[in-house]
């Protein structure tokens, strides 16, 4: 059973690296903000709201929790098994679906529009996550996990290679930005927006691949191999912070469970420690400083001494 940092600093914390002591504060604690879901995925902050919604895949829902009361509920269900969310340029939700197969997105008055559900005439296998530029492009995750089975979405026949996707942004056009990663999962911008950090869920043992953006900012160049998890443990999704670190969720096991982070040049600085595998997270609150972390059957928080890179 998870129990509040009983002192300062927090025990869970450890410095791997003294660049990242800076980032941690001496009196901020792990908080456990809610508890009691299936499948935590998908965290995505809403700052207008005071709010921050994420996934419970397995029971087919979107939760919220109110920054200002602490309040959790249900913001949508059923969610047709959302799993990856984020915000476009305008402030719309952009959403990752596994049910119907598809990218969609929230209009301000509730109308759901597609933003992409095939491919050369083929269905999406269950798109994963989601980030969208600064140019108003859409890219995300195509793995196959939500049609492997009838626990996260409904059990059905691959119709395309895992690929990863761009949408762009003026005329709503997909594109595969990349086919050479196996069950790709979470992925990222570096700040600068000329890195694409994806994780390679496929492959043993897990990897995350990064790719150069293109001089037109629209094709993958240049894979290569950022960091692989040869002493155990997985990365799932992740966020840049705006000095180009890389936090990761992290599992699966003892040792491994919370967020493992690393500098611009791969070396892994810290590490947060958590009772359960985070899946995903981003960062919020009103000074982006705060982390949420969704991780398993729960959802946790964690002011730090850095802020979330916009992209």
């Amino acid at each position: 059973m998870w129990q509040p940092a009983s002192r300062y600093p927090d025990p869970a914390f450890e410095v791997l690296d003294p660049r990242f002591a800076p980032y941690l504060m001496f009196n901020a604690a792990i908080e456990r903000l809610a508890t009691g879901f299936r499948w935590a995925e998908g965290p995505v902050w809403f700052g207008d709201q005071r709010g921050l919604l994420w996934s419970d895949i397995p029971n087919d829902r979107v939760m919220r929790w109110d920054e200002a009361s602490g309040a959790v509920s249900t913001f949508r269900q059923p969610s047709n098994f959302a799993n990856g969310h984020t915000r476009d340029r305008q402030g719309r939700l952009l959403s990752c679906e596994h049910g119907t197969r598809r990218v969609t997105r929230t209009e301000y008055d509730g109308r759901i529009t597609v933003i992409c559900d095939g491919f050369d005439g083929k269905r999406l296998n269950s798109p994963n996550d989601i980030v969208v530029k600064s140019d108003d492009s859409i890219w995300f995750t195509d793995p196959p996990f939500g049609i492997l089975g009838h626990y996260e979405g409904f059990a059905a026949a691959q119709e395309l290679p895992t690929n990863i996707y761009r949408v762009d942004g003026r005329t709503g056009k997909a594109t595969v930005a990349s086919s050479a990663v196996n069950r790709p999962n979470g992925l990222c911008f570096s700040p600068d927006e000329r890195l694409l950090y994806v994780v390679e869920s496929g492959a043993d043992p897990r990897r995350i691949r990064v790719f150069d953006l293109a001089d037109d900012g629209e094709r993958l160049v240049n894979d290569r191999v950022f960091f692989e998890a040869v002493d155990g443990g997985q990365p799932d999704g992740f966020r840049c912070d705006v000095d180009g670190n890389l936090w990761a969720g992290w599992g699966t096991g003892e040792g491994h469970d919370g967020v493992l982070v690393f500098a611009p040049d791969a070396t892994p600085i810290g590490r947060i420690a958590l009772p359960e595998r985070c899946a995903n997270l981003c960062f919020g609150g009103r000074a982006r400083n705060r982390l949420f972390m969704a991780a398993s059957q729960s959802l946790y928080a964690l002011y730090v001494n850095t802020q979330g890179a916009t992209a």
